[in-house]
Order: structure tokens, then sequence, then C-alpha cells
């Protein structure tokens, strides 16, 4: 088990230290702190529009964030032989792949966590379809750059990642500013906000999204670089999408939609913003059931990734 944590410690440690996930998480909370701004003058609608472009900024971004860290931690692992001296040890291959999605996981729950304040931010800053509160909304910015520069500060100190170092600080100051935003609680009307205990079940749902394309991307990445890679997530993207439409309704009728409808993830399973928008509660049931379908679907693919992985030569490759 220890070398299980030091993996998947090690992995995490190298996912946050990517530029080009730290750009992509900046690119995603920025765009979300945006989105209330670019909603004004909608009628009765501004925070459904919040709603909506949040998550799926979210979903989009993390599908990006979850190639890169796999793209970044196994195949150019594979290719510039780094798993090649953990391997030549009495390490499991199964082990490896295994400890790597753990690894993985853990940034993406990260990346999407700080998407999720970001979108609780937003819904706070959109307190009316005719002006926003620009205190909290300057006050967001202003602990995003709080947090560049302690990244900046520790990197230049101490020689730490400045990535890696700014994203733990936006995860404890966005965190700690969403907690006092809910304590100071203002009189709004139901049309210009939602309840915390409405949205959380969504913004789960919208991790267990983000989590199966990350297991997704690590099979793919255990045979294709970050391109192919890339690709690949694309276009299982789009027919999860379609899902219902194409493979469903011929599913009872036929083995091959059978087999399609379950190997291609349901993405309609995890968006229930339309929920969001009548103002529904989402019933905890429905999320513990979608938590059971991502455990199967993570097991699927880190079997699938296994057996891939098994067969793979990692010497003299490059």
């Amino acid at each position: 088990m220890s070398v299980f944590f030091s993996v998947a410690k090690n992995t995490l440690r190298e996912c946050l230290r990517e530029p080009i996930f730290f750009i992509l998480l900046v690119s995603a909370v920025m765009l979300i702190g945006l989105f209330p701004s670019l909603s004004l003058f909608v009628f009765r609608e501004q925070i459904k529009l919040v709603v909506d472009s949040s998550m799926a900024t979210t979903m989009v971004f993390g599908l990006f964030a979850a190639v890169v860290c796999a793209g970044n931690t196994i195949s150019r692992e594979m290719s510039n032989g780094t798993a090649l001296l953990l391997l030549s040890k009495p390490v499991p291959r199964w082990l490896f792949v295994v400890a790597k999605i753990a690894g993985i996981s853990a940034a993406l729950g990260i990346f999407v966590l700080l998407s999720s304040t970001a979108t609780l931010v937003s819904i706070r800053v959109a307190k009316d379809q005719f002006q926003l509160d620009y205190i909290a909304l300057y006050s967001f910015y202003g602990l995003l750059l709080a947090a560049f520069a302690y990244g900046a500060m520790r990197n230049y100190f101490s020689s730490k990642s400045f990535g890696s170092e700014a994203t733990m600080a936006m995860l404890v100051l966005f965190m700690a500013y969403c907690i006092l935003l809910h304590l100071l609680k203002r009189d709004l009307s139901p049309e210009n906000t939602i309840e915390l205990r409405l949205i959380a079940p969504a913004l789960v749902l919208i991790l267990f999204a983000v989590w199966s394309m990350g297991a997704i991307t690590i099979a793919f990445s255990t045979r294709m670089g970050i391109m192919p890679n890339m690709l690949a997530c694309s276009a299982l993207f789009l027919l999860g999408l379609v899902s219902d439409y194409y493979f469903a309704a011929k599913a009872s009728g036929s083995v091959m939609y059978s087999i399609l409808y379950a190997a291609v993830p349901n993405w309609q399973l995890f968006w229930l913003a339309d929920a969001l928008a009548s103002r529904k509660a989402i019933p905890i049931s429905y999320v513990l059931w979608a938590g059971v379908y991502l455990a199967l679907y993570m097991g699927f693919c880190s079997f699938f990734a296994s057996i891939m992985f098994s067969g793979r030569e990692v010497e003299g490759e490059g």
C-alpha cells in the first residue's frame, strides 16, 4: 500500500505542477466569474444561464484537464523511460495503473472543486438581472490575484512550483470565501438565487462526470499520445451526449446496441441543469446510484487499462 500511495501522491503532484493544467484551471475559474456580467438584462433567466454555463465550462475544461494529466503522467513517462525505473522494482503493473488513476482523480477533484466554488460565487454575484454584486465579484478576483502572489513568492523564495502553490492557495481562499458568502445571507428573491442544497448535488454529479472522463483518458493513454487521446476522448464525449438517442432506444432489440449503450458513458445522467432551472431537488438516492455507476465504470476502465498496459513494452521507447 505504501507504493500505491507514493505513486498516487507523486502523480497528483505532477498534475498540479503542469503549466497547462494550471492554465486550464485559471481559464475555467476566470470564465465562470465572468458569466454574471455576460448574462445581464436577460429577463428572469440570469441564474439559469450562469449555472448552465458554469457547469458546461467545468465539464469541457475538465475533459481537457483529464487528457493533459493522463498524457503527461502516463504517456510521457512510458515514452521517456521514467516508468521503467519504477516497474523494474517488484511493482505490479495493475497497481501502477490504479495508483495513477487515483492521483489523476485527486487532481481532477481539485479542478472541479475550484470550478464549483467559482460557480457558487458567480451565483451570488448575479443577484439581479439588471445589476451585479460588484463587491463579491472584485473580492473574488482579488483572491485570485492573492493566490498568484503567494505562488510567485513560494516559487521565488523556496523554489516551489508556482502552479501547484497557487492552486492550493486558491483552494483555501475560495473555500473560505464561499463559506463567508454563505454566512452573509441577503434577502434575495427565489428568482435571483438558488439554494445550496439544490445545486450541491448537481455539482457532485459534474465531479462524477469528470472522474469518468479521467478514467477513460487513462485507459487510452496506455496506448496513445496526447493528441490521439484528445481526439478519441472528444469523439466519445460527443457520443455520450447522444447516447440516449442513438443507443438506448435500440438497446432492447439488439445486442450490439446494448453493448454500445453500456460502453459509452451517458453524460446525460450527470447533467441535471434542467432540474436546477425548475428549482427541483435532486434526490440523494439518484446521486448514490450515479456514484455506483461511476464506480462500475471506473472499475471497468481500470481493468481495461491494466490489460492494455500489461502487454506494452516501456523500455527503449521515445
